[in-house]
């Protein structure tokens, strides 16, 4: 029995089929895939340099990050408010919104540049004020040079959002094939055939998000997509319009931007263990990361089609979508996962340079996400994007916010202090915190609110 006979979807007209989801998610999980890939290698790469280096770069990753959830706030916004005109049938304010967006997160990012450059080593030594000369001195060079491709990633994640809109998947994943392509093979030459450690992961990183930059804006100038710029890409400021983007993208950035902030906190924490301890860390983040590819995919799916079904207020239609999306969730999340334990021994391994301490507190860390991925990731990151989708961006975002500092910072600070886990206590803490937002989002569906909560 297929899932369209067990979901029954009500429309004689559906807004898409199974099969253009399918269509659909797949490259968004290839683009997730590849990334991480990218991720994983330029790890694998920089940690023959040794655990300073895998911990410079990952502390730098994790301030950048915050950054980065800025400008993906941004694009949230604008991807909401874009596929809800496309719902509603208004094509010209969706092509409206995609300039007003781009021109909102780009001159947002510069500012954070000049900001960050100035201000980056008292930011370095304020939240890791524990970390050892080498690794402050490996973090001073990556965040140096990769903090001028801030613009860059703003321009990119704007273009992947309205991409995202449209449901343009394919073009997601060739703008990534061709970014992360430059990044790994940058990393090799400079690490391996000029022996540059940490600058020759800095350098390709800066390069290939311009790249991806320039091209994201050249295909969204395609007059043939259902949203495009304008090939002079005139300046725009239209008050309601940004408005509408703030709207969403306001309580999604302050959201992301918090949450972030407590993973800095835990990271923190984490540090109090030492270098073995950070560089697992580092591990991890890419290892879990990975597993949860299938859901992310799955996520900008559920982005583009309810935000869709919202703008031509199809609620029916919107319930019917998140069903077959939260079961596709769990069925790939739950498989995945197993495989990615099952082959956790031989993973671990390809990290050469960490140490066996590292990668035994790194092997407790990922069990800790896997367990957590199988029982409450799919309620706790695919249930808000639907009601993001569908404008109720306040709710996730408090519930959020509470859960965050309850249980991933509080839970994590009393687990490694009361409790014999260690540093593997702070990943413990994660699943405390999917659980809680799971038992608050999936009541908020069930109850309708969010139909009364669209943007345009």
């Amino acid at each position: 029995m297929s899932l369209k006979t067990l979901l029954r979807n009500p429309a004689a007209e559906p807004i898409f089929t199974e099969r253009e989801i399918l269509r659909m998610t797949g490259p968004f999980i290839l683009s997730f895939a590849l990334s991480l890939l990218v991720g994983m290698l330029d790890t694998i790469m920089v940690s023959s340099v040794g655990d300073a280096a895998v911990s410079g770069v990952s502390i730098v990753d994790n301030v950048m990050q915050l950054v980065v959830f800025v400008f993906m706030a941004f694009g949230t916004g604008g991807a909401v408010v874009a596929g809800q005109y496309l719902g509603s049938g208004e094509r010209e304010q969706a092509d409206r919104c995609a300039r007003q967006l781009v021109w909102l997160s780009g001159s947002v990012s510069v500012l954070i540049m000049l900001l960050l450059f100035a201000a980056r080593f008292p930011i370095l030594r304020g939240f890791f004020g524990s970390i050892t000369p080498e690794v402050l001195r490996e973090a001073g060079i990556y965040i140096t040079i990769t903090v001028f491709s801030l613009p860059a990633m703003a321009i990119f994640e704007s273009g992947m959002a309205i991409f995202r809109a449209m449901g343009d998947s394919r073009t997601t994943l060739r703008v990534s094939l061709v970014m992360n392509t430059i990044n790994v093979v940058g990393n090799a030459v400079l690490i391996y055939g000029f022996g540059m450690g940490t600058a020759g992961v800095a350098i390709p990183t800066l390069a290939s998000r311009w790249v991806a930059a320039i091209l994201a804006m050249h295909f969204l100038t395609d007059e043939n997509k259902l949203i495009h710029l304008p090939r002079s890409l005139q300046p725009l400021a239209d008050g309601p319009l940004i408005r509408k983007i703030l709207k969403v993208g306001v309580p999604n950035g302050v959201e992301n931007g918090i949450f972030q902030l407590g993973k800095l906190i835990v990271v923190r924490i984490i540090t109090g263990f030492g270098t073995a301890a950070i560089a697992a860390n580092a591990v991890a983040v890419i290892l879990t990361n990975i597993i949860s590819v299938p859901g992310w995919g799955l996520n900008n799916s559920a982005m583009t089609v309810i935000s869709r079904c919202v703008g031509k207020s199809d609620f029916d239609q919107a319930r019917y979508y998140h069903k077959l999306l939260t079961a596709l969730s769990y069925a790939v999340l739950t498989v995945w996962a197993g495989v990615m334990v099952l082959f956790l021994p031989w993973t671990l391994r390809l990290f050469t340079g960490i140490s066996p301490e590292a990668a035994a507190i790194a092997r407790a860390m990922v069990l800790w996400h896997a367990a957590g991925t199988v029982l409450f990731w799919v309620p706790a990151f695919l249930q808000p994007t639907a009601l993001r989708a569908a404008g109720d961006v306040n709710y996730a975002m408090t519930v959020s916010i509470v859960s965050m500092w309850l249980f991933r910072v509080g839970g994590a600070w009393l687990l490694t202090r009361c409790t014999a886990l260690g540093a593997p206590g702070t990943w413990a803490a994660m699943g405390l915190d999917w659980a809680f937002r799971a038992a608050l989002y999936i009541p908020r569906w069930r109850s309708g609110k969010w139909e009364s909560k669209r943007v345009i």
